[in-house]
């Protein structure tokens, strides 16, 4: 009989239930003193000077391209291997988002051709932390000095990359702006929501960032609903025409637990990887993902094998074969050239070859840390007994 393996459910423990609990019985369950608290556990474990809990690492992105008044006229260079969040937030500012391919046989953008894409509109840079694997950091501010442009916002869509490392320190306070998601999917989650973690409060000339993007989540509201609920205290102004994505305190007291647990669960994701690369390095057809080097450590949030040699047919071939067995696979991402959305706005695929060719063998197996050591084992010895299936 089959083993049934699904492809990414949440690691809820009894103890994030209990939490959830008091929430519920304490009488406030949006935001309030738990995301309080988050934002402060989140921001000490980045290394970084301030944390924004919000609805989604959507949201987030969404609210800095707001706060910097980037919008139509204006240009944002981001990655066309990514899920469509990355470029939304882009269009929604009425700008067509400028693509830059990712490096050959990498998943990560091509930093050469990054430097040859930026114009004097260059508003901004979104790059991506694919599977939690972080961009060159250093390098792309050496980019943007070397051009004398450190103007441009830097932003980094690290959606995957919360516990990654770079040059020895978590990932959070790199760049200008980090932006977490914790979806219900991703390594450490609130079931939907999100963070923003940066450290200069008076960036590009702010009187207080924080307070800005706090009110700025919040319809533009000066007081948020806990400060407003006090007795004689009704009394608010609106100062933007904000969004509506706070964090609730519901989803930071998931966030707090999880975070307190989050070392372990990253050690265990860390094995499944070693299980998985250890039974396939061997194989001359598999491309083994990137884990670790001297200069940065991933989040092992996704494993992205590639199979050498297979068209899109073939992988999905092994995805179907799989899934008869109940083993779920997952496949990151399509190119954003190839859906509809993208190609009625003028992108081609064909002018992002190297983004074509990471996605048409990908496949990726499943990796969480609810998953047995057995059953990970368990799932690379189907997945080969499966792909070499195919090859003979």
């Amino acid at each position: 009989m089959n083993k049934k393996i699904p492809f990414s459910p949440p690691d809820i423990t009894k103890e994030e239930i209990e939490e959830v609990v008091k929430v519920l019985e304490s009488g406030w369950i949006t935001s309030g003193p738990k995301l309080a608290q988050f934002e402060e556990d989140m921001k000490n474990y980045c290394n970084a000077n301030h944390a924004v809990g919000v609805a989604s690492a959507t949201a987030g992105m969404e609210l800095i391209l707001k706060v910097f008044n980037i919008k139509e006229g204006d240009e944002i260079i981001t990655t066309p291997y990514t899920y469509t969040a990355t470029s939304n937030v882009i269009l929604h500012r009425g700008i067509k988002p400028t693509f830059v391919d990712v490096a050959k046989d990498s998943f990560l953008m091509d930093l050469n051709k990054l430097e040859e894409s930026i114009t004097p509109k260059t508003k901004a840079i979104i790059t991506v932390d694919f599977a939690g694997v972080p961009v060159d950091y250093d390098k792309v501010r050496e980019i943007l000095r070397k051009k004398n442009r450190e103007d441009i916002i830097l932003i980094c869509d690290s959606a995957h990359a919360f516990g990654a490392s770079y040059k020895g320190n978590k990932v959070g306070a790199q760049y200008d702006f980090h932006v977490f998601s914790f979806h219900a999917v991703k390594n450490l989650t609130t079931a939907e929501g999100g963070a923003i973690t940066y450290n200069d409060n008076n960036f590009h000339g702010k009187e207080d960032l924080f307070r800005e993007l706090k009110y700025t989540a919040l319809q533009g509201q000066t007081k948020d609903a806990l400060s407003k609920m006090k007795a004689g205290a009704w009394k608010y102004d609106i100062l933007t025409d904000g969004f509506k994505c706070n964090m609730t305190d519901i989803q930071a007291a998931i966030g707090i637990i999880q975070l307190k647990r989050y070392e372990n669960m990253l050690k265990i994701r860390k094995e499944i990887f070693n299980i998985y690369t250890n039974a396939l390095k061997d194989k001359p057809w598999a491309i083994i993902p990137f884990d670790e080097d001297q200069v940065m450590e991933t989040s092992y949030h996704l494993y992205p094998l590639r199979i050498r040699g297979f068209e899109e047919k073939q992988r999905d071939m092994v995805i179907e074969k799989l899934a008869e067995m109940d083993i779920a696979t997952n496949v990151h991402f399509i190119p954003l050239p190839m859906f509809t959305l993208y190609k009625n706005l003028g992108y081609k695929i064909e002018d992002y070859p190297n983004s074509y060719n990471q996605y048409k063998n990908e496949i990726s197996l499943p990796v969480y840390s609810i998953l047995s050591l057995d059953d990970a084992k368990y799932v690379v010895d189907n997945l080969i007994k499966k792909v070499e299936s195919i090859l003979k």
